[in-house]
C-alpha cells in the first residue's frame, strides 16, 4: 500500500470510504491497527475509527495468550 498521507490531512467522504475498501481486507487477513496507521501514515485511533465505521469486525487487543503446546 505504501501511500502516506500528510500529518494533519482530514480524510471524510469517499476519500475516507476508498480507504475502509483498501485497509479492512489487509486488516481481516492479520495485519495489526498499528501497522496500517504506520504505513498510512495515520494515527491508531484514526484507523480504529476508520474499520469501526466500515462495520469490520475488530479483533481483541493483546493477541493470542495462549501457549502453543508441543
Amino acid at each position: 500500500m505504501a501511500e502516506t498521507m500528510p500529518k494533519g490531512t482530514h480524510v471524510v467522504g469517499t476519500e475516507r470510504i476508498r480507504l475502509a475498501f483498501r485497509i479492512a481486507p489487509r486488516y481481516a487477513a492479520g495485519e495489526t491497527i498499528r501497522d496500517l496507521a504506520a504505513e498510512t501514515g495515520r494515527s491508531y485511533g484514526f484507523i480504529h475509527n476508520v474499520l469501526k465505521e466500515a462495520g469490520v469486525p475488530l479483533r481483541r487487543p493483546g493477541g493470542s495468550t495462549r501457549r502453543m503446546r508441543d
